[in-house]
Parts: C-alpha cells; structure tokens; sequence
C-alpha cells in the first residue's frame, strides 16, 4: 500500500473540508432539530458529500467537458449559492414555510454540497485521480475518500453535545457567525473564481 499518496491525499481533502469548521455551519443549520432528525441530516450530508466527490472522481472532467464548463465557473456558482445560504442565515429568514423547519433539505444543500463537496475538495479529487497510474493506486485514493467522510461524519454526529451546551441563545448567536463565514468564504470563491477567468482569458492574448 502507498501510504504516501494516501496521507497526502487524505490530509489535503481533509483540510479542504475542514470538519471542525463545518460545525458552526452544521449547527446553525440543525440546531432547532431533534438529536434524531439533526443525526439523520448529518448522515445524508455525508453520504450526498461521497456521492459527488466519487462521481466527479470518476467521471468528472468528461462531464465538465462535454458541457463545456470550466472549473473556475463550477467555483462561482458554488459561491453564489453559498452567498443565498449566509443571507438566510445573517436575516433569520429562509424560503421554506415555517411547518417545514427541522426537515433534512439543508443536509442537501448547503451542507452536502457545496459546503462538504464543494469545488476545493472537487478539483483535489480530480487532480489526484489524474496523477493514479494503477488500479492499486485508485483503491487508495479511494480508501482515504472513505477516510475522510468517516471523519466528517464523527464530527457530525457528536456534535449535539455543543448543542446542549449552546442553547437555544447561544445557537442564535452561533447561526449569525455562521452566516458571517459563510459570506466570506462565498466572496473568497467568486473571487478567486474570477481570477482565475482574467488569468485563463489573459493568457490566449
């Protein structure tokens, strides 16, 4: 086994998930649940998260090509979708009626995907399975994807725990820094999504 390409791999889409920052976004999102449905949410999170991740790892650039998309368009439109999720967030306002609050839609989006499954941890897949030169090589990759979501799941799940410290007051406070950072990191997405557009662009001149 080349314990190597999996440490490297598994540390890199483990950085670019960021399990630990997940949780304010998680509980923000989850908190007014029960421990039951916010459980079940974290799971389906995670299992849409694999998903994507092993369908653009299989197929990805023959998608992307076919539809004539780039990657840096990918990035931006997870950004603006991430920039409809902190508003929500920042305002205490969502779309969905108030009889449908607690259901597992925001396991989906934003938390599957973009957040966990986003266009970072996208491109990573994609760039490691494009350096894999055996079937063992794959397998690899493939066990520290599992790895990872593994991780994330833990994470997820035990974080109830912070729920019952938190309290109600304190998951109010907690879904407006989460919206806050959920801004940023949307802004960061076009932007760099935006440069890399001049930088690609620029370069055919």
């Amino acid at each position: 086994m080349n314990v190597k390409l999996f440490g490297e791999f598994f540390v890199t889409l483990l950085v670019i998930v960021d399990p630990p920052g997940m949780v304010p976004v998680f509980l923000a999102l989850t908190g007014s649940m029960p421990a039951k449905a916010r459980n079940k949410a974290g799971m389906q999170a995670v299992l849409l998260a694999l998903g994507v991740i092993v369908g653009f790892a299989i197929a990805g650039q023959t998608l992307l090509d076919y539809l004539h998309v780039q990657l840096p368009a990918l990035q931006a439109a997870g950004g603006l979708l991430l920039v409809l999720v902190a508003l929500q967030l920042l305002t205490g306002k969502t779309d969905e009626p108030s009889d449908q609050v607690g259901t597992s839609n925001v396991a989906l989006v934003p938390i599957g995907t973009p957040l966990l499954a986003g266009p970072g941890a996208i491109v990573a897949t994609m760039l490691f399975v494009q350096r894999a030169e055996s079937l063992d090589e794959h397998l690899i990759l493939a066990a520290a994807i599992l790895a990872v979501m593994f991780t994330v799941w833990l994470v997820l799940r035990f974080s109830g725990i912070i729920v019952k410290l938190l309290r109600p007051a304190g998951i109010e406070v907690l879904t407006r820094i989460a919206g806050l950072l959920l801004a940023a990191i949307a802004v960061q997405l076009i932007a760099d999504a935006v440069f890399a557009f001049v930088q690609g662009y620029s370069g055919r001149f």
